[in-house]
C-alpha cells in the first residue's frame, strides 16, 4: 500500500515499488514532499514508516531543455565521490526508465543539516557555527578541486581544456533554446555581453572538477557548522577551478557590505 497524496512529478506505486527493490527493510506506505521547485530540478523528501527518509531528483515538469536537467550526469558525478573526501550523499540509485516516473530520476539518502539561504536562517547559527561554515566551506572547495579525475572515473566528464569558452556557448545556446520557447525572451544586451566575453577569454590556469554553482546555499551545513554534504551537482564539469572560486567570492557578502546579487548568500553576519 503506498500513500496517494503526493505532489505532481511522482508516481506513488512506481516509485514505491523501485525503492521496495534497493533499499532493504523499507517500510511502505511513503511520504513524499516536495522541497524545490521551479525551473530548477524538483527535489522531494522520502520517508517511510520507519523513520527512514531519501531525497528524490527529478527534472522540472512540462518541456525542458534535456542538455540542462541530466540526471544520470548528476547522479554518476556523486557515486564517483563517494569515499573521494568531498562530502555528498550515498547515492541509492538511477531511473533512466521513463515509464517509470515520467522521467528519469534518481535516490540519495537525506543528509541532515541546514541549508543557509536567508539571513534568518544564518542568525539561528552560532557564532562558532559561522565561523566554521565559512572554513568550511573552503576547505571543501579546494577538496573538490583536489579530486584525481582519473582515479574516481571523471576523466571523461568533459574536455580538459577550453573550459570559459565552452560554458560561454553552453549558456548563449541556452539562452537561445529558451528564445525559441517563449518569444518573450528577448534581450539584446545578452548578445552583446556574449561577444565582448568571447573576444576576452582568458587562459585556463588548470583543469579539475567545477562544481558550477558552488556557494553557502547548496550545501547542507551540519550540526558542528561545517559542510555535511554539498548538494546540486547538475552543472558539474571540468574546468578551470577559478571558476568556482569567482562565483563563491560573487555570491559572498562580508560584513558591512551590500549584496552584488539578490540572491547572494547571507554571509554579512559577524
Amino acid at each position: 500500500m503506498s500513500n496517494t497524496a503526493a505532489p505532481q512529478g511522482i508516481d506513488v506505486e512506481n516509485v514505491t515499488d523501485w525503492l521496495s527493490a534497493r533499499v532493504p527493510g523499507l517500510q511502505p506506505p511513503l511520504t513524499f514532499t516536495q522541497i524545490t521547485g521551479g525551473l530548477s530540478n524538483l527535489t522531494f523528501t522520502v520517508a517511510d514508516q520507519a523513520q527512514g527518509r531519501w531525497v528524490l531528483r527529478r527534472p522540472p515538469l512540462g518541456s525542458v531543455l534535456e542538455s540542462a536537467h541530466d540526471m544520470g550526469r548528476e547522479h554518476k558525478i556523486m557515486a564517483a565521490l563517494q569515499g573521494s573526501g568531498v562530502p555528498v550523499p550515498r547515492v541509492v540509485g538511477l531511473e533512466t526508465d521513463r515509464s517509470v516516473n515520467g522521467a528519469p530520476f534518481y535516490v540519495m539518502d537525506f543528509v541532515n543539516g541546514t541549508v543557509v539561504r536567508d539571513t534568518a536562517t544564518a542568525e539561528t547559527l552560532t557564532l562558532e557555527q559561522r565561523r566554521a561554515a565559512s572554513e568550511s566551506l573552503v576547505d571543501v572547495l579546494a577538496a573538490i578541486h583536489a579530486v584525481d579525475v582519473d582515479a574516481v572515473g571523471l576523466s571523461d566528464l568533459g574536455r580538459h581544456d577550453g573550459y570559459i569558452e565552452r560554458q560561454l556557448k553552453r549558456w548563449y545556446r541556452q539562452y537561445n533554446g529558451s528564445k525559441e520557447q517563449n518569444s518573450s525572451i528577448d534581450f539584446p544586451a545578452v548578445d552583446r555581453v556574449y561577444e565582448i566575453l568571447a573576444a576576452n577569454i582568458p587562459e585556463q590556469i588548470g583543469t579539475s572538477i567545477v562544481h558550477g554553482d558552488y556557494r553557502l546555499d547548496n550545501c547542507m551545513i551540519g550540526a558542528d557548522g561545517t559542510v555535511a554534504a554539498v548538494l546540486d551537482w547538475e552543472i558539474c564539469t571540468l574546468g578551470d577551478p577559478l571558476a568556482d572560486l569567482g562565483l563563491l567570492c560573487v555570491y559572498w557578502t562580508d560584513p558591512g557590505s551590500e549584496p552584488t546579487l539578490p540572491q547572494a548568500s547571507p554571509t554579512a553576519l559577524e
